[in-house]
């Protein structure tokens, strides 16, 4: 199964759609991104889609409705969780200025402060 996000305005994704391998591939048996494309645009009559993978192969991460395409660096890039976050450019994901705490505890991101707070667990 093949996967494709619908792109709209500000190349905001729209919804993520399936389509059968099958409808993807050219006369020689070799899946085409643009056949894929051609397929959903009769389909649907919306021009504008993206594949995206589930293992990331392509394009960084799996679209998902709210992600942003960024056509510079091929890549689907979630909304952007707090305004203090960077983005990873080689992941193309939002990562708090602090590392994550690495001591096997549960923390919540606290924007006000820009550091992680202790979920207390007692």
């Amino acid at each position: 199964m093949a996967h494709f996000a619908k792109i709209g305005l500000n190349n905001k994704v729209i919804s993520v759609h399936s389509v059968h391998d099958n409808e993807l591939k050219d006369s020689n048996g070799v899946e085409q991104e643009n056949i894929g494309i051609d397929f959903l645009t009769k389909l649907t009559g919306w021009s504008i889609w993206v594949q995206t993978s589930y293992n990331g192969n392509i394009r960084k991460n799996f679209a998902g409705k709210g992600f942003t395409y960024d056509e510079d660096r091929d890549a689907f890039i979630p909304k952007k969780p707090f305004n203090s976050w960077i983005l990873n450019e080689e992941t193309c994901l939002w990562e708090a200025p602090i590392a994550y705490p690495d001591d096997g505890k549960i923390y919540l991101w606290n924007e006000e402060t820009t550091s992680w707070d202790l979920v207390d667990n007692s």
